[in-house]
């Protein structure tokens, strides 16, 4: 009854009406963020609106497609706890999704830093975009390999033990729900009075946005997919699978890492994670149909 019940509260919270309308919100929050951001710019330009400290997401217009792509980002996160209960591979793969949009996203931001004047090499801002260009298409082609791997995987039909395992993977999405949502928001206010202490003090150095919740949100994750696994133990004994869920896990791991690295460093911890997983998934598939054959 426990599960039943987790199972009708997971499908109502997730129902079609509400992802839609969620997708919709996405959509007007992005645009109306643009615009405000856009204008913020603009403002600052003709002289209407300072800052006591350096704003680069204030000095090109095309830094304001940075606060779509963050609100795009929550949305994405939605739709990872929404996936959670389908399988580790479903998931694993939204996660990369999420970690290349932030890296996209980053490359709109550090636009305004860069210098056309001074060789590309020479000057760290041009270095950080071509890594982060580079490591772009590397996670592209990556996620790409990954997915195609993953649409390999033969779909088993549900017996009463799985029903089981995903009502209690449904359970751990609902709790994940409000718990990433308060941690969201601490964050946000966290970031917000930071920010004003800045305004009064311009000593005070602000925290590298880019990471602002998302540090918080990969902790969170691993937390939870560990969780999830140790569930696992109850309904499957296969070696293959244990250590299939365990990898991805460890690339989890690699992205969260990732957060305490920045250039050439960051992108090679994000793209070893996507390139585990992938040798991982490969490696599950290829004993999968020895199995079979078998």
């Amino acid at each position: 009854m426990k599960m039943s019940f987790f199972d009708a509260l997971f499908k109502r919270i997730f129902s079609d009406a509400n992802q839609k309308m969620a997708e919709i919100v996405t959509l007007w929050l992005s645009i109306i963020g643009f615009v405000i951001h856009l204008s913020l710019i603009y403002l600052k330009k003709f002289g209407l609106f300072k800052t006591l400290f350096e704003a680069n997401l204030l000095e090109d217009p095309i830094s304001a497609i940075y606060t779509p792509f963050s609100i795009i980002l929550v949305y994405e996160i939605y739709l990872l706890i929404v996936y959670l209960p389908r399988s580790f591979t479903t998931a694993v793969s939204k996660q990369f999704q999420i970690i290349s949009l932030i890296i996209i996203r980053r490359i709109f931001g550090d636009i305004p830093k860069i210098n056309l004047d001074v060789n590309w090499l020479e000057y760290d801002a041009n270095r950080a975009l071509i890594f982060d260009l580079s490591g772009v298409l590397l996670l592209y082609f990556l996620i790409y390999l990954f997915n195609s791997t993953q649409n390999k995987l033969v779909k088993k039909e549900l017996d009463d033990k799985l029903k089981r395992f995903v009502s209690s993977k449904r359970a751990v999405s609902l709790i994940l729900l409000p718990v990433l949502i308060c941690t969201f928001f601490y964050s946000l206010i966290d970031w917000f009075f930071k920010l004003i202490q800045a305004f009064k003090d311009p000593s005070v150095v602000l925290p590298d946005i880019n990471a602002v919740f998302y540090n918080e949100f990969f902790t969170i994750l691993i937390l939870a997919d560990v969780f999830i696994l140790l569930l696992s133990f109850q309904y499957t004994e296969r070696y293959s699978q244990l250590i299939r869920n365990t990898g991805f896990i460890i690339c989890t791991i690699l992205i969260r890492l990732s957060f305490s690295t920045s250039g050439l460093t960051n992108i090679l911890l994000i793209a070893s994670s996507v390139l585990f997983g992938l040798i991982i998934l490969k490696t599950y598939l290829a004993i999968e149909k020895d199995t079979q054959n078998q």
